[in-house]
Parts: structure tokens; C-alpha cells; sequence
């Protein structure tokens, strides 16, 4: 349900940006480059970190959504929920492992992050700049999860929705330029 009364029920994404359209052009466009591929994580790896912080922070609309995109862009089904459930026991690329674990620590317990931390991803074979791409979706989608969830965000996107917020190429600039927000 809805908490600002000015959006309808159920209420998209693009309702709360077009209601409250300041800064949201540039916001999406920042999500853009953060998420598309060419950055030193993949796309589908962008938004297995988008839906798994989602699913930490128990943002039932950002977790659904882009799990639906990340298992587009070829996630193993069933995967994200598997982190969410356990996480040293997911079925998890040995290398992906200590980047979500650092990711999730990100999320829980930022102050207690330290140099173990940092070098059991870069002694997976991840670069300081993959581990940075990753702390970006980390902090967008926690951004993300409270402007949804503070304003009552709750449209269920389902596989064949044609009105998600990105289409399985997670293009949000296309998704600001039809909401209006960019020139």
C-alpha cells in the first residue's frame, strides 16, 4: 500500500518520480552508468548485487524487480533467495563469495569492514575498481530501497511486464527519457 496518498494503489516506480520529479532525471542517469555493462562488473553481476542488498534490506519491490532482471541476464533462478537463506552455502560462483559477503557487510555493518575484507576480494581475483563498482550498486540500492520503501512503492513487477522500470537491458536512461526527466 501506498504512504504518500498522492500515489495511486498500487504505486510504480515511475508514479513516486514523476510526482516528485527533482534531481530524478540525474538520479537515473547515475543508475545507468553504475548498472550497464562495460564497468569491471557485468551487468548481470550489477544486478545480482542490486537484488541481493534489496532482499537484505527487505525492499520487496527493488529484490523482486531486479531479481527478475538479473536472472534475464542469465543468474541462475533460485540463486539470490539461496543468498538470502544462507549464504556460505549458496550455490555461488567461488568467486563471487567474498564479494557478496563483503557487499553484505557493506550493508549490515559498514564500520566493521577492514583490509581482511577487502583482500579476500582481490585475493579472488577482483580489482579494487570491480570492488568499487560494487560498493556503488551497494549504496544505490540502498538509496533506492528507502526512497521505495519510505514512500510505499509496491507494484509487483512480474516476467512479462512490459512497464518495469528497465527493460532486461536495464537501460534507466530509457526509462527517465519516457518518464520526461531528461532534455
Amino acid at each position: 500500500m501506498p504512504l504518500f496518498p498522492s500515489l495511486p494503489s498500487p504505486a510504480r516506480l515511475g508514479d513516486l518520480l514523476t510526482r516528485h520529479p527533482a534531481h530524478a532525471g540525474p538520479l537515473l542517469m547515475h543508475v545507468d552508468g553504475v548498472m550497464k555493462a562495460g564497468a569491471p562488473l557485468s551487468q548481470a553481476e550489477c544486478e545480482l548485487i542490486a537484488a541481493y542488498v534489496s532482499g537484505l534490506n527487505a525492499c520487496a519491490f527493488c529484490h523482486g524487480s531486479h531479481q527478475i532482471y538479473a536472472e534475464a541476464l542469465g543468474i541462475e533462478p533460485g540463486l539470490i533467495d539461496a543468498l538470502l537463506v544462507d549464504p556460505d552455502t549458496a550455490p555461488v560462483d567461488p568467486k563471487l563469495r567474498p564479494l557478496l559477503a563483503y557487499v553484505a557487510k557493506l550493508n549490515s555493518l559498514p564500520s566493521r569492514l577492514t583490509p581482511a575484507d577487502v583482500a579476500a576480494v582481490t585475493d579472488a581475483g577482483w580489482s579494487e575498481d570491480a570492488l568499487y563498482h560494487a560498493v556503488q550498486v551497494c549504496a544505490l540500492f540502498n538509496l533506492f530501497n528507502r526512497l521505495v520503501e519510505g514512500a510505499g512503492v509496491d507494484f509487483a513487477y512480474g516476467e512479462a511486464d512490459a512497464l518495469t522500470p528497465a527493460d532486461r537491458s536495464a537501460d534507466y536512461r530509457g526509462f527517465a527519457e519516457r518518464l520526461g526527466m531528461l532534455d
